[in-house]
């Protein structure tokens, strides 16, 4: 796209040059010029009283944005498992298909058949299937080299993955060969009503805003999605769809995956995959409160999570941190103890099914998104809660 000035309709009133927040318009022979600086951002369009302002759009914008159509999910598997996340984005999918009257395709590596199989069930309408020794084992150059290539081939609109460690690490490289736009770590996707391209919304500048982002002149439209933030769709097991086989016969990869090592840790740490989270937060006031929060998590067969506060202060271990910079978790219930409920949490939060808050204050911001809220030091509520809790389990 182009800003460009109509020097005959232009009267050098310098109406323009106040508008532009990138000092971007300049006059030169007592009319207004649009310099190389400029970022697009439109701000000058409306406020010149002759009109003479206007866009354009390019040959090259237009190829591009006419280029492409359908929604694909990278189905992410580790061992023959298909990741959660790949279920809720065929989910989320499906939504952005529907809006914008196309389908919904998986893509799938190093997973059986009957996975693909299963992918269909869960909301694609076809699968994209390789299942060659060479992506067996997440490499990452293989990876992108055959990704791309699909892409390349059969040109969709929408290229969605999971914000995973695997995701992060190859999908940059996917995007930067087909010179694509990706927004990272996506907590919502819409579908623009006007010019159907895709707002990709997501935290910015330390999870102080939530910025939505666009890529309106680049196909695909690419963008990693947090775990746990978006639902599944429904699963329907008479569901029918194409297995389309793709081969590896022009796929090369200079390095080899030898061995995989996995870090052991406590299961009741896997908080991405709990039902039910008890998290603490800088009202904990240290261990102590930590240790209560333990108490009441065994109690309810629950995992143990934290804000950034808590962790930080050193009152718990990283590796139980929700929020933006830590785990994203969608259980059933949370019961946040102590958390004031900052966006940079909430983010991490947020799509749980049930959301209890207890905390003295009763006007903190985590009472605007629960579910139940409790208004109380915790010292003395949680001790209640534990022994009502062990005592309705006769324990």
């Amino acid at each position: 796209m182009l800003i460009k000035i109509n020097r005959d309709k232009c009267t050098g009133c310098e109406s323009c040059i106040q508008s532009c927040p990138f000092d971007s318009i300049v006059m030169k022979d007592e009319k207004a010029e649009i310099t190389e600086t400029c970022q697009f951002c439109r701000s000058c369009l409306n406020v010149c009283p002759e009109g003479a302002i206007y866009e354009i759009e390019e040959a090259s914008d237009k190829k591009e944005k006419e280029e492409g159509s359908g929604v694909w999910v990278y189905a992410e598997q580790r061992d023959g498992v298909i990741a959660g996340v790949s279920f809720e984005l065929l989910g989320a999918g499906r939504g952005l298909a529907n809006k914008l009257g196309t389908e919904v395709s998986a893509v799938l590596f190093g997973a059986t058949e009957a996975d693909a199989r299963e992918l269909i069930r869960w909301g694609a309408d076809r699968v994209y299937h390789c299942g060659d020794e060479l992506v067996r084992t997440f490499n990452d150059e293989p990876y992108a080299d055959l990704l791309s290539g699909l892409i390349q081939q059969y040109r969709p609109e929408i290229v969605l993955a999971g914000a995973t460690p695997i995701g992060r690490s190859f999908i940059p490289r996917v995007a930067a060969r087909l010179k694509a736009g990706l927004t990272a770590d996506c907590t919502s996707l819409e579908i623009d009503e006007d010019s159907k391209n895709l707002l990709q919304v997501r935290p910015a500048f330390g999870g102080n805003i939530m910025a939505t982002i666009l890529c309106p002149h680049t196909r695909p439209q690419m963008a990693t999605v947090r775990p746990r933030v978006m639902k599944r769709g429904e699963y329907d097991e008479s569901r029918q769809g194409e297995i389309i086989p793709v081969k590896t016969d022009n796929v090369r990869s200079r390095t080899k995956v030898i061995e995989t090592i996995k870090e052991v840790s406590d299961i009741s740490v896997n908080l991405q995959e709990a039902n039910v989270i008890v998290s603490g937060g800088r009202g904990t006031g240290g261990e102590k409160g930590f240790k209560l929060l333990h108490e009441l998590a065994e109690a309810l067969g629950a995992s143990l999570g934290a804000s950034r506060a808590a962790v930080d202060e050193g009152w718990i271990p990283y590796r139980h941190q929700v929020g933006q910079t830590g785990k994203t978790v969608g259980p059933k219930i949370y019961i946040a103890c102590g958390i004031s409920g900052a966006v940079q949490h909430v983010v991490g939060m947020q799509s749980s099914d049930i959301i209890v808050a207890i905390n003295k204050n009763p006007e903190a911001p985590i009472f605007n998104i629960a579910t139940y809220g409790i208004v109380g030091d915790l010292f003395e509520i949680v001790p209640m809660l534990t022994k009502k809790i062990k005592e309705a389990k006769g324990l």
